[in-house]
């Protein structure tokens, strides 16, 4: 007897795509493979930067939006005015 997998589809959520490997996942298990996984070496220095409540909310506000964090959207922006 031969069993055919099912196509993994496009998925419009996380929860969706959740729930769809969670049903399906048997079927797949055997064709998944190892990947190799890179780190990035840790950040040598801080810096701390101070913020005025109305500055710090629009941050986290776009951070959340963008699902990173506050320090990471800071860490982007400063990067792309050094390059």
């Amino acid at each position: 007897m031969t069993t055919t997998k099912s196509k993994v589809p496009n998925f419009k959520s996380r929860d969706e795509e959740a729930a769809w490997f969670e049903a399906h996942m048997a079927e797949h298990w055997n064709a998944a493979k190892p990947v190799d996984v890179h780190f990035t070496k840790n950040l040598s220095n801080g810096l701390n930067v101070r913020f005025d409540p109305d500055s710090l909310f629009k941050i986290r506000t776009i951070a959340k939006k963008k699902g990173i964090g506050p320090t990471t959207l800071v860490r982007i922006w400063v990067m792309e005015h050094l390059h």
